[in-house]
């Protein structure tokens, strides 16, 4: 498995907040079959001429010097659309996913799915790849709203926890594997129990071997690899029973 969404870059955002944090997540994370992370801090388009910060390379190198054998880490950012971007975007490719052409992006949860799909045209035509953060997590998402969002150059990244939930957003995440609208997926860590693997088992157990090896590891690969992703069949996904009891007694919609 490779994940390409977490926040493991420590004391930098609101993820991890110790270099030991991050290392016994990522001990976890390989552990459970993970090959290679990639670290996107959360950061803006606001903040773009500013740079990086120096403190993020400095917890790249101590994180990197610390990380056990077997797991490869990269470098990125989760990028808030907080406003039009600008051609100098790719002018840092510290802010792309392993210093490809992908970019992981995020936008607020209200924003109108038409003005997604503005904001991730822009990106296409700067010649990049919008890699749509948790789409699932946006009141507008739909399979309608997600077909103009691919359809504007964009591939969606589903939070793999998420899909074992029974909240709204999970009913979302499933339907868009159910539709084959998933690209891949990724735990969205932020320093706690948040792994890739039980997403995975629950994928093949509902017979999506083919969609588990494509949203977990070959997808995000091809990504890392700057190369091309290959198509997700659809896969009907139902709600775990427990969730599905869960959610009758009184579970949070959102």
């Amino acid at each position: 498995m490779i994940d390409l969404h977490c926040h493991l870059l420590h004391g930098v955002d609101d993820g991890s907040r110790t270099l030991e944090q991050s290392v016994q997540v990522l001990t976890a994370m390989q552990e459970s079959g993970v090959t290679a992370v990639c670290l996107t801090p959360h950061w803006s388009v606001g903040k773009i001429p500013r740079g990086l910060p120096a403190s993020h390379d400095a917890a790249f190198a101590a994180l990197k010097g610390e990380a056990p054998p077997g797991i490869s880490l990269h470098r990125g950012v989760e990028l808030m659309m907080d406003r039009p971007v600008r051609p100098e975007l790719v002018d840092h490719p510290e802010l792309r996913l392993g210093g490809t052409r992908y970019i992981l992006v995020e936008f607020t949860r209200m924003v109108a799915p038409t003005a997604i799909a503005t904001a991730l045209e822009h990106v296409t035509q700067l010649g990049l790849v919008p890699v749509l953060a948790h789409p699932e997590r946006y009141t507008g998402c739909r399979p309608s709203a997600v077909r103009l969002w691919k359809a504007a150059g964009a591939l969606m990244q589903v939070d793999a926890v998420t899909l074992l939930g029974s909240r709204t957003r999970a009913q979302r995440a499933r339907e868009l594997l159910g539709q084959g609208l998933a690209d891949i997926i990724a735990a969205d860590n932020h320093g706690d129990d948040r792994l890739m693997k039980a997403a995975c088992d629950y994928l093949i157990e509902a017979g999506g071997q083919e969609q588990a090896d494509l949203l977990a590891y070959k997808n995000p690969a091809a990504i890392l690899a700057d190369g091309e992703i290959e198509p997700v069949p659809p896969l009907e996904l139902k709600t775990p029973l427990f969730d599905r009891l869960k959610h009758l007694l009184g579970g949070d919609d959102e």
